[in-house]
């Protein structure tokens, strides 16, 4: 496992971070769950990526439970904040200073840990002055609940506003989740360049594009059973957007540029986003163990100019590249 910078900051993390987002307390068994989390550790990963909307804090718990005998200052833990939590009331959403500090101290219990080195906004409020969140989070630093500040998926020019906030209140915003892969590349035009100016580093989602490139998904074939795509609970909404004969067949000309390298082609997917030099993380998920230890070992693999150009050659203007799609709800969720 190697590991990166998270932005201008001297904290590391492993360059394969575990996520739980649509398995633990939702789709896996706990003990499944934490078998995944076994795997990870023995992988080399010690980086963990979690949410408290996740499951509606069971994702928090288990993996607190899974992570409890570990020596919590090898690990990195990270959460978010935003999406609504608990009976979803009025103020059970957003990034107003009351859900923010009452979030992060059930997301601590949750965990069972004094504190997380990462605390995300977990998207943007549009209905909260940027000062009153930015005040949040810096007060949650100041009490020692969050080592850093992340968010995710924010546009570049809420990125700069934030960063220049959290300057002024001496914090420091060191990250940023959007979801990136070769499908996804929204972030390149604007949120990259904006964010390798100001020291911000990606973490990204969803690398394997919910699982298309791992080219499981054929073209004029019926969808694999059990898979993410067959589950409404699990994601089957989002990958729809790329279940179409013509990205599927496009794909499937990645199958030789992984052989080509020795590595499958989740490996290559995942190797892809990481040759970004503003991506510190790929966040992976997993329904069961071989399935990290398979994409932690995409660390490392370096890919030429020549392995890039054949991506490029083989998905064509398939790839989604538009900025505008970095957004965030205009009304909160609840």
């Amino acid at each position: 496992m190697e590991f990166r910078y998270l932005g201008r900051s001297g904290l590391k993390i492993s360059e394969i971070i575990y996520g739980n987002w649509l398995t633990h307390g939702s789709q896996v068994e706990n003990e499944t769950s934490l078998k995944c989390v076994r795997a990870a550790l023995d992988a080399g990963i010690t980086t963990f990526d979690t949410a408290d909307t996740y499951a509606n804090g069971a994702a928090e718990t288990v993996l607190g439970e899974a992570l409890k005998d570990e020596r919590r200052a090898s690990l990195e833990i990270f959460t978010k904040v935003y999406f609504p939590t608990g009976p979803k009331g009025p103020n059970d959403t957003g990034l107003s200073r009351k859900h923010i500090l009452e979030s992060i101290e059930a997301s601590l219990e949750r965990l069972g840990t004094d504190y997380v080195d990462l605390y995300q906004a977990h998207r943007y409020d549009h209905e909260t002055p940027l000062e009153e969140t930015m005040q949040a989070f810096a007060d949650v630093v100041r009490q020692g609940k969050a080592l850093y500040i992340g968010v995710s998926e924010w546009n570049a020019e809420q990125l700069r506003a934030g960063h220049e906030l959290a300057t002024d209140l001496g914090i420091q915003l060191i990250s940023n989740q959007p979801q990136y892969s070769m499908l996804w590349r929204v972030i390149e035009q604007e949120v990259v360049p904006t964010s390798a100016e100001l020291g911000i580093s990606q973490i990204v989602w969803s690398p394997i594009a919910q699982g298309v490139l791992t080219g499981k998904y054929k073209p004029g074939a019926d969808l694999p059973a059990g898979s993410r795509a067959t589950d409404e609970k699990g994601g089957a909404d989002m990958i729809k957007r790329f279940l179409n004969d013509e990205t599927l067949t496009a794909v499937q000309k990645l199958q030789p540029v992984a052989d080509d390298l020795g590595i499958t082609m989740a490996q290559l997917a995942v190797a892809w986003v990481l040759s970004n030099n503003n991506v510190a993380g790929a966040i992976v998920g997993a329904s069961r163990p071989e399935q990290i230890e398979s994409n932690a070992a995409a660390s490392g693999v370096k890919l030429d100019a020549d392995v890039k150009k054949a991506v490029d050659d083989a998905l064509g203007s398939l790839p989604e590249t538009d900025p505008s799609q970095t957004k965030s709800p205009e009304k909160r969720l609840a």
